[in-house]
């Protein structure tokens, strides 16, 4: 296997495990440490917010490191960070301590994406199905961490749950390293070469690039709470909704998983298709689904339910790799992380305050109302996707392939 692959995978792993360290909490306080600490799962979903800004906020100067120092450099912090701060959360005896220990891996989770993303589309033109298997990577780290979370509760109890992938990622994090390390010479080499050939920016009126960064913008931040609001609180939708399928904490888990797993795979569609076709109109076409499929879940439960949380996380999950491959064509390379990572605080900051609306809306009506609010943020995102400019070359994959 050549370096580049070799480097691809590593990145994968990486986007594998940001999410999955993420969503650790989600599982374990909705299956488990509500009765430990007794406490309700709204009062201890919020201990998580902290650790979701730093994941927002973070971004920026990791994207600025990444930039000035090396990105390989802050992919090892990221490895060995968040794998300590994980061991670090196994050793709490109570909400406060816990929230410290979720802060810690919100910021190392925050380098990843302005990093990943930006090594991912790096000496790359078509960038549609290089980021949506990168994206796979991360949404089965989503789909993991609550099968995991799930059978480590159970079998081991829930401080292993975070023991297990801490001790792994920072394993990881030392291969890496040393992957670095030995190929040291040859990156110093790519690195001279890099601005030749990577993708260049397209050339687009100020107007239409402000625009179309406004869109992004806006669509991010909508999409981002559409995002964190379906995967933090799945398992505890599926722990209410379709308590005839599944009765336990890990079969609870197997079922965020097989969903997860299924819906992750949208993404190398929507790649494809943004690939070859107007990016407009496969945005378009994502989003009203999204809002569709989230009106019909409001009221159903049992096998309805888990047919339609299929449906409606295939097309949350296949909007994902839109965004980024819209961010790579219009950024240069030499300032990308810090694009990603304007891009990434935007969906983190706005995912950190889904996480309190999740436990208000469910104290106070139920899982049905957030239902509705998510049907209507998902006509927000189609509204705004209709103000992309309908003929640009960065919509236009063929165009922007031959740039």
């Amino acid at each position: 296997m050549s370096r580049k692959r070799v480097g691809f995978l590593f990145l994968n792993v990486g986007h594998f495990l940001d999410h999955f360290f993420m969503l650790i909490f989600a599982t374990a306080a909705a299956l488990w440490l509500t009765t430990e600490w007794d406490i309700t799962y709204a009062g201890l979903i919020p201990y998580a917010t902290p650790g979701f800004i730093a994941f927002g906020i973070c971004a920026i100067p990791a994207g600025w490191l990444a930039d000035k120092w090396s990105r390989e450099g802050m992919m090892v912090v990221f490895f060995i960070g968040i794998g300590a701060s994980s061991v670090l959360a196994a050793l709490a005896d109570n909400p406060g301590q816990i929230a410290i220990s979720l802060t810690l891996i919100g910021v190392f989770a925050a380098i990843y994406h302005p990093v990943g993303m930006a090594m991912v589309v790096q000496g790359r033109v078509k960038t549609g199905v290089p980021l949506a298997v990168n994206g796979i990577f991360g949404n089965m780290g989503v789909a993991s961490a609550a099968l995991l979370t799930g059978f480590l509760i159970d079998t081991l109890g829930w401080r292993s749950a975070f023991i297990v992938p801490g001790m792994l990622s920072i394993l990881i994090g030392l291969l890496y390293l040393f992957f670095v390390y030995t190929g040291h010479k040859e990156q110093k080499a790519q690195a001279k070469t890099v601005k030749s050939d990577s993708l260049e920016a397209a050339t687009l009126p100020k107007p239409t690039l402000v625009r179309i960064f406004g869109v992004i913008c806006f669509t991010t931040a909508i999409g981002g709470l559409i995002f964190q609001s379906t995967t933090f609180a799945l398992p505890k939708i599926f722990d209410e909704r379709i308590t005839d399928l599944a009765a336990t904490a890990t079969m609870v888990g197997w079922y965020a998983f097989v969903v997860f797993s299924m819906a992750a795979f949208a993404q190398l569609v929507v790649g494809y298709l943004v690939d070859n076709y107007s990016l407009r109109t496969v945005f378009a076409f994502v989003s009203i689904l999204q809002a569709v499929f989230f009106f019909i879940m409001i009221e159903l439960d049992g096998t309805a339910a888990f047919v339609v949380a299929i449906a409606f996380m295939l097309v949350v999950f296949g909007q994902i790799p839109i965004n980024d491959v819209l961010v790579g064509r219009v950024t240069r390379s030499e300032w990308r992380s810090r694009a990603y990572a304007l891009r990434y605080i935007v969906t983190f900051t706005v995912m950190a305050s889904a996480v309190p609306m999740i436990a208000w809306i469910h104290g106070t009506w139920g899982f049905s109302t957030l239902f509705v609010v998510l049907a209507l943020a998902a006509l927000l995102i189609f509204i705004a996707v209709l103000l992309l400019p309908s003929s640009s070359k960065v919509l236009n994959a063929h165009s922007a392939s031959t740039a």
